[in-house]
């Protein structure tokens, strides 16, 4: 069995989070964190999430925290995804690149920001739940920080 790792970003940006709403031709859009699959050049999980943000919104993050781990057992492969709290400290569209930016086939990775507010975290479709629940538990420190 091959396991992959993922790196996301749930990220603080003053009051509010930022995700990355998907969506293509034909489907529902729905929310996901910034980040992805741990490259063979990436020297570790942070390593990859800060590659990660940079090439799916151009920007850079202050120090991270994890605080999520899921794990998706598949048929050959089992997928864990690293979850981390950052602090964006820039973001420039124009700096995109990668795969996703590339492929129009791949559907849009268009930047929302949500108020650090249970109600509009909840509304936005954010996958998986598992993640969503664990937001809404941690709104309460986010805003104190």
């Amino acid at each position: 069995m091959t396991v992959r790792h993922k790196a996301r970003a749930v990220l603080l940006d003053g009051d509010h989070l930022v995700f990355l709403r998907r969506g293509w031709p034909g489907g529902i859009p729905y929310c996901t964190t910034v980040g992805g699959s741990v490259e063979p050049d990436d020297a570790d999980l942070e390593a990859a999430l800060r590659r990660e943000v940079m090439e799916e919104i151009g920007g850079t993050i202050g120090p991270v925290t994890e605080f999520l781990t899921l794990t998706e057992q598949g048929g050959a492969t089992t997928v864990v995804e690293h979850y981390f709290l950052a602090a964006l400290l820039t973001m420039d569209l124009d700096l995109r690149h990668g795969p996703e930016m590339d492929d129009p086939d791949r559907g849009d990775y268009r930047p929302v920001r949500v108020p650090l507010d249970a109600a509009a975290v909840t509304a936005l479709d954010l996958r998986p739940a598992e993640l969503a629940a664990r937001v809404c538990d941690h709104l309460e420190t986010w805003r104190a920080r």
